[in-house]
């Protein structure tokens, strides 16, 4: 009797155990996943334009920040190829970079996007931008929830699935289309003056849902608006050009609740405006050049971004890339754009940590991280 007491009293015990060992893993499994946080920037990635009298050769050149050592034209070492011709865009998601290559003319069907491996340089697949009518002339690219959505010249923009890397669906917006931005679930996207590329629609930001993918309504804007960025408010700023002649370029601000224009004023003289968060940069050639902070609520001018004298280094200041794991920011120097150019590193209070040669016309960085 007692024999058999014990016996089940040990195979309660068991039960009871596994009982407790089976919940416990069903807690763990339901912890939630943390992805890991970069800790350092091990590298950095750099698009070049390259020259218009060269065919507008492009290329990405690779500065390994620990070895100090930089590779002018990577893509082509890493690929055995050469990137393509007029680079417009590169911006990472996920483990991948993206490269926008807009290509020389429709009949060429040299337009593609180029997908490439973050960690070695080399490229997984290029994807080309183009059918039996023509090349597409790809612009700029933004993401959202495992989507790209590329505008292009041809008034459409472009739907990619960034796990397959193919083409969902294309969607008729406008006339040559810019740059883009994501804010409120809707993408904006700009409606430029191109000469190749002639149309009505040169004058507005169309706005498309991204739940459907389907075009909202436009909003008017002044003559030729190319670029767009949102900020934290969920307002947009929109430079525009003119017909830099008669028609003077202006800086007017958008609201993505009402969809409406709600500013509209003179463009500070501005060559160059970049917004990434709360960071506002901007590069200008009213009066005297100048290279300044941009303020994301009122669309005022700030304080010079060098603060160390040596701006004086640079130069021809052609655009400025943020890496969001410092506040550090990458100061372009496009030269005459007939030879390489240089690329300098400010830490966010605007001191110089390096300089590094890439290759011509440099437009904008990509980081790399350690983990």
């Amino acid at each position: 009797m007692n024999t058999s007491m014990t016996k089940n009293g040990k195979l309660f015990l068991l039960l009871a155990t596994a009982g407790l060992l089976s919940l416990s893993s069903c807690k763990k499994d339901e912890l939630p996943v943390i992805a890991p946080q970069p800790l350092n920037t091990t590298g950095v990635y750099v698009l070049n334009e390259g020259s218009y009298s060269s065919g507008g050769a492009s290329s990405i050149s690779y500065y390994n920040v620990a070895s100090k050592k930089v590779e002018v034209d990577y893509f082509a070492k890493q690929n055995g190829k050469a990137l393509g011709a007029n680079a417009n865009d590169l911006k990472q998601y996920g483990s991948k970079i993206y490269c926008v290559i807009t290509g020389t003319t429709v009949n060429a069907k040299d337009s593609y996007l180029e997908v490439i491996n973050m960690a070695t340089g080399k490229s997984l697949k290029r994807i080309p931008f183009s059918d039996e009518n023509g090349g597409f002339m790809p612009r700029n690219i933004v993401f959202n929830k495992n989507k790209a959505y590329i505008s292009g010249y041809d008034g459409k923009l472009t739907k990619l699935d960034t796990t397959s890397l193919t083409i969902d669906s294309r969607l008729l917006v406008g006339g040559a289309l810019e740059q883009l931005a994501i804010v409120n679930n809707k993408i904006y996207v700009t409606n430029s003056v191109h000469q190749f590329f002639p149309s009505a629609n040169n004058s507005s930001v169309s706005v498309v849902d991204l739940n459907n993918f389907t075009k909202l309504k436009e909003i008017p804007t002044s003559l030729n608006p190319r670029v767009i960025f949102a900020t934290p408010s969920g307002d947009l700023f929109v430079q525009t050009s003119g017909n830099y002649s008669s028609i003077q370029g202006t800086l007017e601000k958008l609201s993505s609740v009402s969809d409406t224009k709600i500013s509209s004023g003179p463009d500070l003289g501005l060559s160059f405006l970049s917004i990434t968060g709360a960071n506002g940069y901007a590069i200008g050639y009213s009066t005297a050049p100048y290279l300044k902070s941009f303020n994301t609520s009122t669309g005022a001018l700030g304080n010079d971004l060098i603060k160390d004298g040596t701006a004086a280094d640079i130069t021809y200041p052609y655009t400025v890339s943020l890496n969001t794991l410092d506040n550090s920011f990458y100061v372009a120097d496009g030269k005459d754009f007939t030879n390489n150019g240089k690329m300098f590193s400010y830490s966010k209070d605007g001191k110089l940590q390096f300089a590094f040669e890439t290759g011509v016309a440099p437009k904008m960085a990509v980081f790399q991280y350690g983990f």
